[in-house]
């Protein structure tokens, strides 16, 4: 792992391997929960994969014909709705379950995907072949990894000359400088209570858990399997570390809420980066 940031080497190891055993607990059954089985998933899908895909369709561009890897693909809807649309995709994801559920999905939508169950930090090397057109990663997924330099610089391995990166993710003025209150805009207050520069790990439950089925569990235990380790980076750590890894920054755009429900108006609620392999 390179030295981008000496913090990050006194990560004690246990906690990255819990990070990546939780993610290898019951994530079918959160998926099943959330978008219905692999089948009845596949069928929703497939009346519309280029809903899937926003807000990304404008960087993606023309996607039939591309080869495309989706690092920390998850359950496989992004990967799945680029088959249909064409594309030849990849998904890198340590989770066994997530794999299953990936696969049976691209089976009911007649699409073909390969997925690789590996850390996406250890992948073999006839992956990291520069073949690729283009790699994204998207929502919830910067903050796994305790140092950004290897992380790009797998990005960098995977893109072919030419080829374009795409990190789509959480604005760290929301997440790491202010916390909002009230489910309406009326009520909606926000206040400036962060470190914006704070460097520590943060113990967080997984983002599948609230759609983990509650019959079956024993009352303490989803709090025990559905923990991670979160470090929050801001914009300058992000485009720095993708410009070290020799990668050239096209654009970076701040965005608001896009949701329908717009309580945070004038705060930065995501941002995308957009990068090529020159």
């Amino acid at each position: 792992m390179n030295d981008h940031n000496s913090n990050e080497n006194q990560v004690p190891q246990t906690v990255i391997a819990s990070s990546e055993e939780t993610w290898n607990e019951d994530t079918y059954a959160a998926w099943t929960s959330r978008f219905g089985n692999p089948a009845e998933a596949a069928a929703k899908l497939a009346k519309n994969p280029q809903a899937r895909l926003f807000p990304l369709q404008p960087y993606l561009g023309e996607v039939a014909g591309k080869k495309i890897m989706n690092l920390m693909g998850s359950n496989g809807m992004k990967g799945v709705a680029l088959g249909l649309l064409g594309a030849e995709v990849s998904i890198a994801d340590f989770s066994e379950a997530n794999a299953r559920y990936a696969a049976e999905l691209a089976e009911a939508a007649g699409v073909e995907l390969n997925y690789i169950v590996s850390d996406v930090l250890k992948l073999p090397e006839e992956v990291l072949n520069s073949s690729y057109d283009i790699v994204f990663a998207e929502m919830g997924i910067v903050h796994y990894f305790t140092d950004l330099g290897p992380f790009m610089d797998t990005v960098n391995r995977l893109l072919a000359s030419g080829g374009r990166f795409i990190l789509r993710d959480f604005h760290p003025v929301t997440t790491k400088l202010i916390s909002s209150k009230g489910s309406t805009a009326k009520v909606r207050k926000h206040k400036v209570d962060g470190d914006y520069f704070d460097t520590t790990l943060e113990e967080k439950k997984v983002s599948y858990s609230k759609y983990l089925p509650s019959a079956g569990y024993e009352p303490g235990s989803e709090v025990k399997h559905s923990v991670v380790y979160w470090r929050r980076w801001t914009l300058g750590e992000l485009v720095t570390a993708a410009a070290r890894s020799g990668l050239v920054i096209c654009e970076l755009v701040e965005e608001p809420n896009l949701s329908s429900d717009v309580y945070d108006k004038g705060i930065p609620k995501t941002f995308t980066l957009v990068a090529e392999k020159r």
